[in-house]
């Protein structure tokens, strides 16, 4: 078994996990905070795109808003989908009202939009609220 570079979503330190340990709360090695919190992760763009260079873990992007409805109705399946999915991926929030940058930097066109990250690139995306069910079967899909 090999170990996983995971970027901390709390204070962006690099962590090497070993595959075996995923399923077992690791911790940052510098802050303490979980690396596999099993729910979604509010970030900034700079950890965003850190975590997008260097994670071996898929990581999906949720582009929010908090005036945005359809992105509130989701925010509850988002966290469902999370629990789902365990170590298999991690998922993360960006306002895109705070970080208006970020929503260019990616092309968002709508939101909510929720963008799949493998190893550096881009492996989906999908703008539109989905539920718990959806979200689990479109990355898996």
């Amino acid at each position: 078994m090999g170990a996983k570079t995971l970027t901390c979503l709390t204070c962006a330190q690099l962590n090497r996990v070993p595959e075996e340990k995923l399923g077992q709360k690791p911790k940052c090695g510098s802050c303490g905070a979980a690396l596999m919190p099993g729910k979604p992760v509010e970030v900034d763009p700079a950890t965003l795109q850190k975590a997008v260079q260097n994670d071996d873990l898929m990581l999906v992007a949720d582009f929010w808003a908090p005036w945005c409805g359809p992105c509130r109705m989701m925010a509850p399946e988002f966290a469902k989908a999370a629990k789902v999915l365990g170590s298999t991926a991690r998922l993360v929030k960006l306002n895109t009202q705070d970080h208006p940058s970020a929503g260019a930097r990616y092309r968002i066109r709508g939101i909510p939009a929720l963008i799949a990250f493998e190893r550096g690139r881009e492996r989906k995306r999908q703008a539109g609220a989905m539920r718990s069910g959806q979200i689990v079967a479109w990355l898996r899909g």
